[in-house]
């Protein structure tokens, strides 16, 4: 008897060897938007299907790591990808991550973690009882990636190349406005501080309103030094954006900040982020734009 989860659901298998760089792989697919479960016993996988078609989940991108964690587990994946497959609306793809056995030694030294199938003795042991483990199930692999010369950006470019709908990589920029008397943004990648600019809270009719409106907007931006700083700024952001989408990063958080969050931040965020929606994926956010009115209650 076949099950239906609903809308066909891209389902995506991530194993292979331990250190082979599967919480890489899983990261990745998490920036492409996949619904992602770490360390699910294969036992568990077609009931947890079954649960997304009865909660009427609309997710139909879902990637999920099973490996040695779940050892005792493990003799049941064939099973259940035997099971998955005769679902009508799942489409299951396994990506076996490998490399070779110095380079997994090598990581282990590195990160000084012992081997789950190994956890009292040589982690070349319980690399070459992992191998004969998993024989069969890289037999029914769709994707093979050796990752012994793959640094973790090289990594995600390649899951990114192959698995995202449009092909390009995923990468966002955030322009995010705050108040430096509220503390910085513990996310913020670059801080722009313009608390140099003339204030529109010393101005009566403007006190009470935000960057958001046209006024005080235009106030903001009218001066040479707010011109001059945008000039540079963009400038600057221009040449370092496309390195950092290079570097692999999946997103950028670029905080401007005044004093409350109110007013200059504001106007200058929203100039900033538009100017680079033309060429990324752009979001706006304004951290602290609504804490005086709450303060004020």
């Amino acid at each position: 008897m076949s099950h239906n989860p609903g809308k066909d659901v891209q389902l995506i298998i991530i194993t292979g060897m331990s250190g082979a760089g599967k919480t890489v792989a899983i990261q990745s697919f998490e920036d492409l938007g996949f619904y992602c479960v770490d360390n699910l016993p294969p036992t568990l996988l077609p009931k947890f299907l079954e649960l997304m078609k009865d909660a009427g989940t609309q997710m139909n991108k879902v990637a999920v790591v099973m490996d040695m964690r779940g050892r005792e587990f493990f003799d049941h994946l064939i099973k259940s990808l035997d099971e998955v497959a005769d679902m009508s609306s799942v489409t299951p793809k396994v990506l076996f991550l490998d490399a070779e056995d110095s380079v997994l030694v090598r990581r282990y030294k590195e990160t000084r973690r012992s081997h789950p199938l190994s956890p009292n003795g040589l982690p070349l042991e319980g690399i070459r009882q992992e191998r004969e483990l998993l024989e069969d199930v890289k037999g029914r692999a769709q994707f093979i990636y050796d990752t012994s010369a793959l640094k973790p950006r090289d990594l995600r470019e390649k899951i990114v190349a192959e698995f995202s709908l449009n092909k390009k990589a995923i990468f966002t920029v955030n322009v995010m406005s705050f108040g430096f008397k509220h503390g910085l943004p513990i996310d913020a990648d670059l801080v722009f501080d313009v608390r140099f600019l003339p204030n529109p809270h010393y101005i009566d009719h403007m006190r009470p309103r935000t960057g958001l409106d046209g006024d005080v907007a235009t106030y903001v931006l009218k001066w040479n030094d707010t011109q001059k700083f945008l000039e540079k700024v963009l400038d600057l952001l221009t040449f370092m954006l496309p390195h950092y989408k290079m570097e692999g990063k999946s997103q950028l958080v670029i905080a401007i900040g005044c004093t409350g969050g109110q007013h200059r931040s504001v106007a200058l965020t929203e100039y900033i982020g538009k100017h680079f929606s033309k060429d990324y994926e752009t979001r706006i956010t304004h951290r602290d734009i609504k804490k005086r009115k709450a303060s004020a209650k």
